[in-house]
């Protein structure tokens, strides 16, 4: 058996291989309801064998979204659908997860097909951002406002509500979503927080914010589901957040009871230098993994079965998180088993595909 279709059980939860469907924004809500072509997006990755499969970044308020068109679950009748879509992708053999997402200065843009640029707070569907401190993300847009004490806690409690609803949809993980630019990861980095409170400056403070989620999302999680957290393990800047960084902070979470961290990177800094190249961002799951002894989710430009199980064989990362690719293919896992050899079961319906 290839060690890319070994089961792994984290806490009560079993994935029956390593493939996990990585969030993907979708820019296709209202209102930030979940619709058809959530259930069908999603659901059609379980359908393809996927061992995990997570939703977009879903923001825990209207503000939170990084478009109009988000997806969220900042208040109870979101749950409808989120249920709908939570219990076809179990009833397929695979786990359901969601992320869940403040955007900061980041929100308030347009879709990327849309152009993707930043809406004003006075125009049609666009709103006021806000960040630990008054810095854009970009010269071409405005500043932030900075978020007082009592609006952090109000955000943190946003967080709390949602993953109590995330929990009665019938997701059996959580991810915080600390990565990419966005408000944990704001409140991560020295670049794009200079508070001079207990929130800001020393790597203690800066981490407090996350902390503190963890904290407050665990009085209503359950200890027998999994808390994932995403990071970005470098800003891939002079001055910013680092890898040393990343492994620091996954020591802690560990400590925390927080069970895996999914490693990507960069998204902070407008313009930073990205070396693109298939795998590039495996080698920070791989170190993260090593040096802080949790388990660790591997993403980025990861395309072919071989170096999927390749990354899990070698011990680099504990899963393997696939986004363009499952874009291309659905139904990934089920042609990776085919190619290295590995005994799965396609969907009756499709058996004579085989």
């Amino acid at each position: 058996m290839p060690n890319l279709f070994s089961p792994l059980t984290i806490r009560s939860v079993q994935f029956k291989n390593r493939i996990a469907v990585s969030p993907m924004c979708q820019y296709s809500s209202e209102d930030g309801f979940a619709n058809d072509w959530h259930l069908v997006h999603l659901g059609s990755r379980a359908v393809g064998g996927a061992g995990l499969v997570m939703t977009e970044a879903t923001a825990v308020s209207p503000e939170g979204r990084i478009s109009p068109d988000d997806l969220g679950i900042w208040k109870d009748e979101h749950l409808v659908n989120l249920k709908r879509i939570a219990a076809f992708i179990e009833a397929h053999g695979s786990v359901p997860a969601m992320q869940l997402a403040h955007a900061g200065r980041k929100a308030s843009h347009n879709r990327p097909w849309d152009g993707g640029k930043f809406i004003a707070p006075d125009a049609e569907r666009g709103w006021q951002t806000v960040a630990p401190s008054p810095i854009p993300f970009s010269s071409s847009e405005p500043m932030p406002l900075e978020l007082t004490i009592e609006e952090i806690e109000s955000i943190v409690a946003d967080f709390v509500a949602a993953s109590r609803r995330a929990l009665e949809a019938g997701f059996k993980i959580i991810e915080l979503h600390a990565a990419h630019g966005y408000l944990v990861h704001q409140f991560l980095s020295p670049l794009s927080n200079h508070r001079t409170d207990h929130y800001g400056g020393s790597f203690e403070n800066r981490i407090r914010f996350l902390l503190e989620l963890i904290e407050r999302v665990q009085t209503v999680w359950p200890e027998e589901y999994p808390l994932f957290v995403r990071i970005s393990a470098t800003d891939w800047t002079e001055g910013g957040w680092t890898a040393d960084d990343a492994v620091a902070l996954s020591t802690v979470l560990k400590d925390k009871g927080v069970d895996l961290i999914d490693c990507s990177t960069g998204g902070n800094v407008a313009g930073a230098k990205i070396p693109l190249s298939p795998g590039y961002q495996v080698p920070f799951a791989e170190k993260v993994k090593k040096e802080s002894g949790i388990l660790t989710g591997a993403v980025g430009l990861i395309t072919t079965p071989e170096q999927a199980n390749e990354i899990v064989e070698s011990g680099q990362a504990d899963l393997v998180l696939l986004a363009r690719e499952f874009l291309r293919d659905p139904y990934f896992p089920l042609h990776a088993a085919q190619k290295l050899g590995a005994e799965t079961a396609w969907p009756p319906q499709y058996v004579r595909a085989k």
